[in-house]
């Protein structure tokens, strides 16, 4: 487990404005508690039949509001005119919300049938005995749309092969008739997180839920309350406002039984050790201020390991597209954006991915610094490091794309190492090695141990490497031993949020007392209940290239509304329309 500490987390903990809606006041807050209270035993003996008719309920009144949804992010992170940036919010909004409703709903379907969701690939025994299940392509759809990608998650090493239907979906083979209510503090930069964050509470595991809106986005919260309406009205969900002063009161309430947060491991502590000096001292000891069960997804430094080769000219400009794209989604204000990309010192190419790296985000329009304290972070970096490359002429209320280039491995006090930035930095460090597995194993060593978080990393590997015996050996090590929730093989980790097959979190191991990235796993349709990690194969390059990629910004634009449609509907006589638009060069 990473042993470094964030010492400003980016994930902020709450912004100092108030927001746009009104905070929920204590008797406001009390009367959905209570509410959520009397009905909580109520969902646990609700029938699969009665869910299934939630969730169709649930498609049918989130995809009705998707254009809204899309138009309201749109205008409140200032990303009019940017076809990259709204695609994305489409892709992570609706989208990501509408794969996780069909998802629930083939889960339960199965279970109907079988006891346990179906995997839709081969389970097998690797060769230290973990199980790993191939979970994507899941549909038809997948296959057609997604032809490039393979999805494993591998379980945690005392899961036996034939034991592993009888770890899934546990709140439905075990049942109880006693109810929990969850209060879920919504994430503040993406609003599609407190949704998903809810429906796997929901649905998953079987609690009703009170979602407590982040100030940054609260703006989205009457379109969740029309999406979430019929649970709503059944009283199985219940939506509050509200900044540090109403989660704290919720965090204390009697009758909310488990709590959990995206956000900031910061945050994390102060609800279960307290603020300033006593919380610091309460956890030194081991003292919890709160006893409830507290589980979070709380960040990450993500590391890129760039494993060496002999690239052409078009892997470079492919390969620092997928970084840079990876970087710029979501303004660099997510919890696996890249934060420090790996490179062997010796690699005879390195300067030329730097210069293709630059040329990629010369050609990346600059975000609006939308995310409180986004400006105050950057300058941070600016302040403490000499090398620093500004890419980019921002206007007023932007951030140029900025790289680090004078960061030193040994030094594990560095912040780009210890702090999860927020902001359009990335840091670039070098490990020298005599052999590519020597630099592989220096490079792992050095994300397991110097890096903070344990959610998400990647690695790019050319095909032809592969072919190299030791160089196979050792990237397949690499991927055994990070420590990682999510590792994405020359694709963006960030993919497994989208899919909602796969489980979402950190790497499991961590305690309160050092949560790191957290210690749970949203999403999550199949139900695993012991995953370990989800690893994501793509190909090392692409024809054409992938839709999240910036100079694919138009095609993404217009195909992130038909995707949603499909979602919303699938249909296989939508996809010629849909595969045309995919297919179009620009």
């Amino acid at each position: 487990m990473n042993q470094t500490q964030s010492a400003t987390s980016g994930s902020f903990v709450y912004p100092s404005t108030s927001g746009t809606i009104p905070a929920s006041t204590s008797a406001e807050m009390d009367a959905l508690v209570h509410g959520l209270h009397s009905h909580k035993d109520k969902w646990t003996g609700e029938s699969i039949e009665n869910r299934l008719g939630y969730l169709e309920r649930m498609i049918h009144d989130f995809s009705a509001l998707a254009d809204r949804w899309v138009d309201q992010v749109t205008s409140a992170e200032r990303i009019e005119g940017d076809d990259f940036a709204i695609g994305i919010e489409c892709m992570a909004g609706p989208y990501s919300v509408l794969r996780n409703l069909q998802g629930l709903k083939s889960a339960l379907l199965d279970i109907q049938v079988a006891g346990a969701p179906k995997i839709p690939g081969p389970v097998v025994a690797r060769t230290n005995g973990q199980v790993s299940a191939q979970v994507f392509p899941q549909t038809v759809y997948d296959r057609i749309l997604f032809g490039g990608y393979r999805v494993e998650v591998w379980m945690e090493p005392d899961i036996r092969l034939e034991d592993l239907p009888k770890t899934q979906a546990l709140s439905y083979s075990h049942p109880t008739s006693s109810g929990k209510v969850a209060l879920v503090l919504g994430a503040g930069n993406l609003p599609g997180i407190p949704v998903t964050d809810v429906l796997d509470k929901l649905f998953v595991q079987n609690q009703v839920v009170l979602l407590k809106m982040n100030p940054v986005n609260d703006y989205i919260g009457p379109l969740l309350k029309a999406g979430f309406r019929c649970l709503i009205e059944a009283g199985y969900m219940q939506i509050a406002y509200g900044g540090a002063s109403e989660g704290a009161y919720l965090c204390q309430h009697p009758d909310v039984d488990e709590i959990f947060i995206t956000g900031s491991d910061k945050t994390f502590d102060a609800i279960v050790f307290g603020a300033g000096e006593v919380g610091a001292r309460r956890k030194a000891e081991h003292q919890p201020l709160l006893k409830k069960n507290v589980n979070g997804e709380l960040g990450n430094v993500t590391p890129v390991i760039v494993v060496p080769g002999k690239w052409s000219q078009e892997d470079l400009d492919y390969q620092a597209e997928s970084v840079v794209s990876w970087i710029a989604t979501h303004a660099s204000c997510a919890c696996n954006t890249p934060r420090v990309i790996i490179l062997h010192a010796e690699w005879p190419q390195r300067a030329a991915f730097m210069d293709a790296l630059r040329r990629v985000y010369s050609l990346t329009p600059l975000r609006f610094a939308y995310y409180p304290g986004s400006q105050q972070r950057h300058q941070s970096y600016l302040d403490t490091h000499s090398g620093v490359e500004k890419i980019g002429e921002p206007k007023e209320g932007e951030l140029p794309w900025t790289i680090i280039t004078d960061v030193n491995i040994q030094n594990r006090a560095e912040p780009c190492f210890t702090t999860e930035a927020f902001c359009s930095v990335v840091s670039v460090a070098t490990i020298s090695a005599a052999s590519i597995p020597e630099y592989l194993e220096h490079a792992v060593a050095f994300a397991n141990e110097g890096l903070w978080g344990t959610l998400a990393a990647g690695i790019s590997i050319h095909p032809i490497s592969m072919k190299e015996p030791q160089v196979k050996a050792a990237v397949e090590k690499a991927i055994e031993q990070l420590r990682y929730g999510t590792i994405g093989i020359n694709c963006s980790a960030g993919l497994s949020w989208v899919l909602m097959t796969t489980p979402w979190g950190a790497f499991p191991g961590s305690s309160i007392y050092d949560i790191q990235s957290g210690d749970s796993f949203v999403h999550n349709t199949l139900m695993f209940s012991k995953p370990q990690k989800t690893v994501m194969y793509a190909k090392f390059r692409e024809t054409p290239k992938p839709i999240g990629f910036v100079s694919r910004k138009k095609v993404l634009r217009r195909l992130s509304p038909l995707l949603v449609d499909l979602m919303a509907q699938p249909n296989l006589w939508k996809l010629p329309r849909i595969l045309r638009t995919a297919l179009a060069k620009a």
